[in-house]
C-alpha cells in the first residue's frame, strides 16, 4: 500500500507546478522533490521498488525527516509566497501522516 501512495505522491509532485501555476523557485523545488521521491521509491526494498537497495525502515526515516523539513521550508523559503507556503505546509503534513500510519517493518497500519 505504501508503495502505491509513494507513486501517487510522485505524480502529484510532478503535476503540481502545472496544476497550481507554480513558477520560479517554487516550481523548480517541486519538480526536484518529485524526482528525488521517485528515486527513493525506485531504490526502496518494498513492493514497488525496482532496485531494492534502501531498507524500508531507512525509507521511513527519510520520509520523516523530509516531512519536517517541508513544513520548516514553508515558513522559511516560501514564507513570502502564499501558494508555496500553503502547499508545503499541507504536503509536509500529508507526508508526516503517511509516516505515522505506516509500519516500516512492512505493514500499513489499519484504522478501525
Amino acid at each position: 500500500m505504501h508503495g502505491i501512495i509513494d507513486l501517487l505522491i510522485v505524480v502529484f509532485l510532478l503535476a503540481s507546478p502545472s496544476v497550481f501555476g507554480f513558477t520560479g523557485t517554487l516550481a523548480t523545488f517541486t519538480y526536484v522533490l518529485g524526482g528525488i521521491h521517485l528515486l527513493l521509491t525506485i531504490l526502496t526494498n518494498f513492493n514497488v521498488g525496482l532496485i531494492k537497495v534502501i531498507p524500508f525502515a531507512v525509507h521511513g526515516a527519510i520520509e520523516f525527516m523530509v516531512s519536517i523539513a517541508l513544513i520548516v521550508l514553508a515558513y522559511t523559503l516560501f514564507k513570502d509566497n502564499a501558494a508555496g507556503k500553503l502547499y508545503y505546509i499541507s504536503f509536509g503534513t500529508i507526508v508526516l501522516l503517511t509516516w505515522l500510519l505506516t509500519d516500516y517493518k512492512g505493514k500499513f497500519v489499519k484504522i478501525a
